[in-house]
């Protein structure tokens, strides 16, 4: 099996690169796409939904940027990976995007339960570059990433509840499928780069889910554009 694997996968950098691609496409898709519904709207949570699918459009360029780095740098691992000066500046932008996302999407969702002031989502931004620094500054980055996953499980807990509120009076929103679609997909892609060793065949399955769940969400998203 081994050598099966060192003849088919000598490295999944190729794989990776067609990765980030389509994640980087289907998150510039879903944000261009409901630009016109938020123009005609002006509903807040469009906004922050699509300002979500920008940054994890710029959170994807920096992933396929670290593994390209992995690659040439031959580090087999995140922290390795964090003691070097453009893999500290690479995986600091990738934090950052990344949490971004999961707050806009966050935000998405809270945000008529919030009284919003001007310096709230700035405010945000701060937080999550300082939060970033610092994990990496004492080289414990799961510190970030356990704080990405907390929001992702308060917004699967709200949602849970906000559909269980909505049963009897409307059909839940398309919104609702695709919180958990990103919520499977990002854990999926934390795995991913958290664990070191993962077989190769593994890396690429992930991949490919993570591509099929994009594409979902795209289509979902779509055709709720298209039908509004």
């Amino acid at each position: 099996m081994a050598v099966i694997e060192q003849v088919l996968f000598p490295n999944t950098f190729g794989m990776e690169l067609i990765y980030s691609f389509v994640i980087i496409v289907c998150s510039l898709l879903v944000y261009f796409s409901t630009k016109k519904m938020y123009d005609l709207s002006k509903y807040q949570g469009i906004k922050y939904f699509r300002m979500s699918f920008l940054f994890f459009a710029i959170a994807y360029f920096f992933k396929s940027f670290i593994s390209f780095l992995f690659l040439i740098l031959e580090v087999h691992e995140i922290l390795e990976f964090s003691t070097l000066f453009l893999g500290v500046l690479t995986l600091f932008f990738f934090m950052y995007a990344s949490t971004m996302a999961i707050f806009y999407l966050l935000y998405s969702v809270v945000w008529k339960d919030l009284k919003e002031k001007r310096f709230t989502i700035p405010l945000i931004h701060i937080l999550v570059l300082v939060i970033s620094a610092l994990s990496i500054a004492i080289r414990e980055v799961k510190i970030l990433l356990g704080l990405q996953i907390f929001i992702f499980l308060f917004i699967a807990i709200y949602n849970h509840f906000h559909i269980k509120k909505l049963k009897g009076s409307k059909k839940p929103g398309h919104l609702h499928m695709i919180y958990l679609i990103l919520f499977v997909f990002w854990m999926l892609n934390l795995a991913d780069l958290l664990i070191s060793g993962f077989n190769p065949i593994l890396e690429i399955l992930i991949s490919m889910v993570s591509i099929g769940l994009f594409l979902v969400i795209l289509y979902k998203v779509v055709k709720n554009v298209g039908s509004s």
